[in-house]
This record gives structure tokens, C-alpha cells and sequence, in this order.
């Protein structure tokens, strides 16, 4: 099937009880921005990275629909990161739970952390463009039930 493809992932949604707690999470946590969004009939928040809205949010408080509590089959989303050590800080000075590792062979450290509906978040650096102490190899698969 020659000239298709799928593409790269654009964004992921999340049906939220927790709408401002949420955005607080994306925004001064991982310090995504809350910016434009289109005229739904619903409340939420669109979280830019980059000039790019990667994270929707959608406010189910309105209704019956029950809080999920957590991604569900879907174990985490990603993000390609800068700046290892200086999340490292943040996310220690908002008092935020985290896991840093080395992926085996060190060519890639991450960060996981959880946002505040239990979604997994993993921040990924090229240890190469990364300055500081590169975090303890882990072979382990994190999140593991």
C-alpha cells in the first residue's frame, strides 16, 4: 500500500473529573500550556507543547459518566523531553512522585510520573544531549502489575 501511513500520534485524551487539578498537573507540573481550544459544548482544555495541543481534556463532571481510575489498557504516553535534570527538580520541588531510570545500553533516560487522574506519563531524554548524572540502569518494565 504505497503513500499510506498512519503518521505520528497527534494527541491523547482524558475524560477528567478533575478538570482544574488536571490542568494545574499539565501546566505547572510539566509545564504544557493551556491555550486555544474550539467552541465544544462541553467544558475542558486543550495543553500545548511546542505550539502543538497534545493533551485534550474533557470535563465529564457534568455528567453520569464514572471518573476512570487510570488509563486503562493504555499503560502511558510519552513525550521526547529536554532538560532531564531540571525536571528532575521541578517535579521534586511540587513535591511530585517520580521514577527516574537509564534504559539498558544508556542511550535513553526517563522520567515517569503520574498526572492527577492516574494517567502515566513517561518523559524521555537522549542521554547524549543530557548533562548531569545519568540515573541507575534499569531493565525492569516500570508500572508492572
Amino acid at each position: 500500500m504505497g503513500g499510506v501511513s498512519v503518521g505520528v500520534l497527534d494527541h491523547f485524551n482524558i475524560r477528567t473529573r478533575k478538570l482544574a487539578e488536571t490542568v494545574r498537573f499539565y501546566e505547572d507540573v510539566l509545564g504544557l500550556e493551556n491555550g486555544a481550544r474550539p467552541n465544544f459544548a462541553f467544558r475542558g482544555a486543550w495543553m500545548y507543547s511546542e505550539g502543538k495541543p497534545v493533551v485534550h481534556l474533557v470535563d465529564i463532571s457534568p455528567t453520569a459518566e464514572p471518573q476512570k481510575p487510570d488509563s486503562g489498557v493504555v499503560h502511558h504516553v510519552a513525550f521526547v523531553s529536554r532538560g532531564f535534570d531540571g525536571m528532575k527538580q521541578r517535579l521534586a520541588s511540587k513535591g511530585m512522585k517520580f521514577e527516574s531510570r537509564q534504559v539498558p545500553g544508556g542511550e535513553l533516560w526517563q522520567i515517569f510520573v503520574y498526572d492527577p487522574n492516574g494517567v502515566m506519563i513517561e518523559l524521555n531524554y537522549e542521554a547524549a544531549r543530557e548533562q548531569g548524572a545519568a540515573p541507575a540502569e534499569m531493565a525492569d518494565d516500570i508500572g508492572r502489575q
